[in-house]
Formats: structure tokens, C-alpha cells, sequence
């Protein structure tokens, strides 16, 4: 926020103490971004050029990025908030929104107007469209492959009983499939998700897999 001018305080008294509890309140706020950040920067160092008792794991390392962003952008947030676009320079900041591949699936909603009939009596032709695109996310659904085998019998003779094989499993005897284990893998070395967490995410969904269970699969 750009700092106020003799000319722009307010004469009145009871203005220029509110002006100066809430300059106060910025200041307090700022500095308690301040220190966060500056706790952050150490913590990294200590990661970086500390002993290798103080090294920061790697997990951890990625999360205090994402704090330090967090806080950055509230502090963008805020002064934004305080000191609107009309009241200084304009800026364009370089922002990342990110792009969507062209191979992702699109559900297209269209929204017609309520009324296309013109007033002078004719209907109304369309002429162009504006089109934005959002990202949205389906949440991983688990769901149990259920596998049955009939067994056939004669009713005429004792010739035996028909069944089909039982499929081969991956793991012979056990409950994942293949498409299972394969995510708990590509979870655990690609995302560096560790397996307790993976069974707190199987537990929200009130399947209970001890992470012995997973690390056996």
C-alpha cells in the first residue's frame, strides 16, 4: 500500500485514530507473515547445509515449499485487498494457472438464456458462443469385484459336478487385484505416498488394510 500524503489524512480525530489502529493491524499481520517465512527459510537451510542429524526428510522439505507459498500468496492476497487495482499501477503478475491437455475427457454443459424470442416477434439465431473450461476431478471409487463359479450337476445320471477354474490371481489366496496393487505401488515409489497413509485414505472409506497388509502386496 502506497503511503499516505500529508494531504490525504483526514482532519477529523476519531478518522485519523482509526486509520492509524487499522495501519497497526496491517503491520502486526505482515509481521507475522514475515516471521513464518523467515522460520521456513531456516528450516531449509537446515535441510540443505546442516548436519546430517538436522537434514530435513524429503517429504517434509516439499510440504514447507508448499507453506511457503501458501503464506505468499496470502500476503498477495491481502495487499491486494488493502490497496485495490484502481488505486495504483497496474502490474500484471506472472501467475502459472496451469493448461489442460487435450487428452482429457470434456463434459460440455451448455446454458441456453431463459428467452430467445426477440421482441420484435422473430426467434433469435445464435451468432458465437463464449466458452471457459474448468478441471474437475472424480474422487478414486473402490469397488469389490464379486466372482462367481456355478456348479453344474445331471439330474439324470452321477456323471460329477461342472465348474469352471478359479481365474489365477496375483496374489494367490488374496483380495487386491491387479489394478490395485499396482496403485498402491505407483503411489508408494511415484508419489512417495508411505503406505500408513494410504491406509488412512482405504480407512475414510471404512476399509480397514493394516499397512503390513499393503506392504505384503
Amino acid at each position: 500500500m502506497d503511503m499516505l500524503k500529508p494531504a490525504d489524512l483526514p482532519d477529523d480525530i476519531a478518522a485519523l485514530k482509526a486509520l492509524l489502529v487499522a495501519s497497526e493491524g496491517r503491520n502486526l499481520r505482515k509481521q507475522d507473515r514475515i516471521d513464518q517465512l523467515e522460520k521456513l527459510v531456516a528450516d531449509f537451510r537446515r535441510a540443505l547445509f546442516g548436519a546430517r542429524s538436522e537434514k530435513t526428510d524429503p517429504e517434509q522439505f516439499e510440504l514447507a515449499l508448499e507453506d511457503i507459498e501458501t503464506a505468499m500468496a496470502a500476503v498477495h492476497a491481502e495487499d491486494a485487498a488493502l490497496d485495490p487495482p484502481a488505486s495504483r499501477a497496474t502490474k500484471p503478475r506472472n501467475t502459472n494457472r496451469g493448461s489442460l491437455p487435450k487428452h482429457l475427457p470434456r463434459i460440455e454443459e451448455v446454458i441456453e438464456p431463459e428467452q430467445t424470442l426477440c421482441g420484435c416477434g422473430a426467434e433469435r439465431h445464435v451468432i458465437g458462443e463464449d466458452t471457459s473450461e474448468r478441471l474437475d476431478i472424480i474422487p478414486a471409487q473402490f469397488r469389490v469385484i464379486v466372482t462367481r463359479r456355478p456348479k453344474y450337476a445331471c439330474r439324470s445320471c452321477t456323471n460329477g459336478v461342472v465348474q469352471a477354474p478359479a481365474p489365477a490371481r496375483l496374489i494367490p489366496g488374496g483380495m487386491p487385484t491387479e489394478a490395485t496393487v499396482a496403485h498402491v505401488l505407483v503411489s508408494k515409489y511415484a508419489d512417495h505416498l508411505p503406505l500408513y497413509r494410504q491406509a488412512q485414505i482405504y480407512s475414510r472409506q471404512g476399509i480397514d488394510l493394516d499397512r503390513s497388509t499393503l506392504a505384503g502386496w
